[in-house]
């Protein structure tokens, strides 16, 4: 059986984004730029259907139960002309818990925790803050979402969830994927074990 095709959008850009703020499961809405970006993702996912022959109002789309990438959706939707609530929503796909560390910079992060962002920076995969989870942990449940698919797929989510994804799918490794930057604004498609990203 085709392993299914996923067409990924990170969120766009929320206030805390730029100013380097941790978000994990806090409900941060999309900026200007954030908004300006979902449009932007719109155009390049409805060139992405043009060329692989998809029929947009066909595939089913899914998102992050967190308010920005909800609102990212919906703006994609709208740009996509189909309606907007027509979507479903997956706990496996919301963003890394930060615990304690919601809401601040790394720099904050460091300062109030200084024993655990030190083994954190040794080993992003495995080390939480207090209160917050593991790559580890958003690996197996994005894997576990992963697997449920039985066809293409368009979802919106998040920068963690995308690397997890990555390792999940064994296109990264841990090491690798634990500082990627993951474009907002874009589209990541996952495709016979294989990824490209269009912008």
């Amino acid at each position: 059986m085709p392993v299914p095709t996923i067409y990924f959008l990170r969120h766009g850009e929320t206030e805390w984004n730029a100013l380097g703020r941790l978000q994990g499961t806090q409900d941060i809405p999309l900026n200007a730029r954030g908004r300006s970006q979902a449009a932007h993702a719109a155009d390049v996912l409805a060139g992405l259907f043009r060329r692989d022959g998809k029929d947009k109002a066909a595939l089913p789309y899914v998102s992050s139960p967190l308010g920005r990438a909800r609102q990212t959706m919906e703006l994609v939707r709208r740009k996509l002309e189909l309606p907007l609530a027509d979507y479903s929503l997956d706990d496996r796909l919301r963003e890394i818990g930060y615990g304690t560390w919601e809401g601040l910079t790394l720099a904050e992060s460091e300062a109030s925790d200084p024993d655990v962002y030190a083994r954190r920076l040794a080993d992003k995969w495995t080390v939480a803050p207090a209160g917050g989870e593991t790559y580890a942990a958003v690996q197996l449940r994005v894997l576990d979402w992963y697997e449920s698919l039985l066809v293409d797929t368009v979802a919106v989510a998040h920068g963690g969830t995308c690397r997890a994804l990555m390792v999940a799918l064994g296109i990264e490794t841990p090491a690798s994927a634990a500082d990627l930057y993951i474009q907002q604004g874009a589209v990541y498609v996952f495709r016979d074990g294989r990824l490209e990203k269009f912008s």
